[in-house]
């Protein structure tokens, strides 16, 4: 996976010369998904181990072409790090395809059971055959298209992953669950298990606890940066024709958040690199939300500076406009702060030690 020939399929110029457009729909967008495995453009550096910006940097590159692909193309390279991390590579087969499915609302939970239908109770042993799932998971992102899931599921009252082939009888995709019309494509809707196989991967509370968790965590928002950056690349465009004073100023400010987020993600990849097995939570965190500032910026600025003509005339800007917001709901705002000020707050002194360390020079 960490072979750094590989992955080149997730180009930027060649993703915008084959695709200009985001997929209309979730056939196309499952399609697109399948050419960059077929690709072998899922074979990216894994996080923590020497490369994680150029990881981040492809992820922003599928971001920056299509942002509900970088959804699913996220989802897949996670799935598969998450695997590598777990020893267990060898179920990520030839061309598969991975959804990364962990939601846990209220509304929605998926119970291990035993073979014989029992639900697993927290001091049981998983048979090494493997295990029975019933219930809904939500928010399953390219449900309709992959070919794998790995998912966070329920015994007694731990956490476990599981790796699922959806290709079996008792998974029922369902088309209820999603009606966002930003990242519309990624038909992100519920799957219903009807004791449906699994073999469950890693320790319970294996999928929390480790340290590529917050790692992972902190690459969302290289996508959210892909996503912000095709909106400034198509305000620069407009700018090179000319215009006027206000234009320019939204693009300069629009400069001041690209370079602020690049900085931003730059120093967190090196901050993983260097402590591999460290706790990235507050590094994730911090960067999660400079990011989103960062994206919400950027998308103020282009929308004041553009005006109506492209939100109305243009396939791509339109969709962008519509799909970052979405995506970056997957942030938990003032939640996400809230955390990272209590942290902060049991400082003696804060950014003298390592991960707060945002306050030095």
């Amino acid at each position: 996976m960490n072979n750094p020939h590989e992955g080149s399929g997730s180009d930027p110029d060649r993703l915008r010369s084959e695709w200009a457009e985001p997929a209309a729909d979730a056939a196309e967008l499952n399609a697109r998904l399948a050419r960059l495995v077929d690709r072998k453009a899922d074979r990216l550096p894994l996080p923590g181990h020497g490369s994680t910006l150029e990881r981040w940097r492809r992820l922003a590159g599928v971001a920056g072409c299509d942002l509900s692909l970088v959804k699913l193309y996220e989802g897949h390279t996670d799935a598969l790090a998450i695997l590598a991390e777990h020893g267990a590579a060898a179920l990520a087969v030839e061309q598969s395809r991975w959804g990364m499915w962990a939601a846990e609302p209220p509304f929605a939970r998926v119970q291990l059971c035993a073979p014989d239908g029992t639900p697993l109770t927290d001091e049981q042993t998983p048979d090494g055959g493997g295990v029975r799932l019933e219930g809904t998971k939500a928010w399953c992102s390219g449900a309709t298209g992959v070919s794998h899931a790995l998912l966070t599921a329920w015994q007694g009252d731990h956490q476990r992953l599981v790796a699922v082939e959806m290709d079996q009888p008792g998974i029922e995709v369902t088309d209820t669950g999603w009606a966002a019309l930003g990242m519309a494509p990624t038909a992100s809707v519920e799957v219903r298990f009807h004791g449906a196989h699994g073999l469950p991967v890693g320790p319970a509370g294996g999928y929390l606890e480790r340290p590529g968790f917050w790692q992972g965590g902190a690459g969302i928002a290289a996508c959210w940066f892909g996503g912000a950056r095709r909106l400034g690349e198509i305000l620069h465009a407009r700018a090179l024709r000319g215009g006027d004073a206000h234009l320019m100023a939204h693009l300069g400010a629009v400069d001041r958040a690209l370079d602020t987020g690049a900085a931003v993600l730059r120093r967190a990849a090196a901050w993983i690199d260097a402590r591999p097995q460290a706790d990235a939570r507050l590094v994730a965190i911090r960067t999660r939300a400079s990011l989103e500032h960062m994206a919400e910026a950027v998308m103020h600025h282009c929308g004041h500076a553009l005006g109506a003509g492209p939100f109305c005339r243009d396939p791509a800007f339109a969709r962008f406009m519509a799909d970052l917001p979405v995506y970056l709901r997957q942030s938990h705002a003032e939640r996400d702060l809230e955390s990272l000020g209590r942290a902060l707050a049991e400082c003696p002194s804060p950014g003298e030690d390592e991960a707060t360390g945002g306050w030095r020079l």
